[in-house]
């Protein structure tokens, strides 16, 4: 559609419905699920029955609120840890990776290039089971003949690291690459040339040049970690993050708290991802 050429009503007015029952479609259930968060009611659905406060305060025996219930406290620092190790590790093998690709000629690149991306193809679920049964299958031949008892080999909370990290540096190793494409190489010649080592020209040329990069990908590794599911699913041992804990409320039927938690998921997202894309804009400009 050619944008100076006349329209038509029927087909602004069918843009414009498309427009709206895109959003309405894409947002409604995250305001549905936020205002639920308030409802004064037993049941984490719907009808309305007045504005309250319990699922976040509440300490009494029929309605313990998210603030005093430990195991949801519990699954929240577990999720953050997780996010915060998965970030690091990530983004210090992604970024590696990156200027190997990119920075680097040796035998059989593209091949290796295509194995480091190929998590990005593997559904969540197929590496989750694949980890588990691998690192399962590792430990206990160890400890029957070693008689070695491996944690980071059983369900526990490194494997989920460890199983996270498998992909989420391949999302690092992307957003770094287009980055360093852009970098002029010519800049780290001539401070080369000037005396500079290769390592103080990768310390004060290129890191900052990546910095935007690597803010926006450590928030995305983050982000991602936080809330993944499919392959924490298999690896998680008896401390549960926060996605598999909502899973099993919701499985066995909870209360509103899970709207509580919800609530204060989306508000918290939201911020975390309008103050990197602030940041990030402001660093680039």
């Amino acid at each position: 559609m050619i944008r100076s050429l006349p329209r038509s009503k029927k087909y602004n007015f069918a843009f414009l419905a498309y427009i709206i029952l895109f959003y309405v479609f894409l947002f409604a259930p995250l305001v549905i699920t936020c205002i639920l968060a308030f409802n004064n009611s037993d049941f984490p659905t719907l009808p309305w029955k007045g504005f309250s406060l319990d699922w976040f305060f509440s300490d009494t025996r029929s309605r313990v609120g998210l603030f005093n219930d430990e195991n949801s406290l519990q699954s929240i620092l577990i999720s953050i840890q997780t996010a915060f190790f998965v970030s690091i590790f990530s983004l210090i093998v992604g970024t590696m990776a990156a200027f190997l690709f990119e920075r680097e000629n040796f035998r059989f690149k593209q091949f290796f290039y295509f194995l480091a991306l190929l998590p990005l193809v593997i559904p969540g679920v197929i590496l989750g089971i694949s980890l588990l049964l691998g690192t399962n299958t590792a430990g206990t031949y160890v400890e029957d003949t070693f008689g070695l008892d491996i944690a980071i080999l059983r369900p526990s909370f490194w494997l989920v690291v460890l199983g996270q990290f498998s992909f989420i540096s391949t999302f690092v190793l992307l957003v770094v690459s287009a980055r360093l494409k852009k970098f002029d190489n010519s800049l780290s010649e001539a401070a080369m040339n000037l005396g500079a080592s290769k390592f103080d020209t990768i310390r004060l040329i290129i890191l900052p040049f990546l910095k935007p990069a690597l803010i926006g990908a450590g928030a995305v590794a983050f982000l991602m970690s936080f809330e993944n599911f499919n392959t924490t699913l298999f690896l998680v041992g008896s401390d549960t993050t926060l996605p598999v804990n909502l899973y099993l409320q919701v499985r066995d039927g909870s209360t509103p708290i899970i709207n509580s938690i919800s609530f204060l998921l989306i508000i918290s997202t939201s911020i975390l991802a309008v103050i990197n894309l602030i940041f990030t804009k402001k660093e680039s400009i």
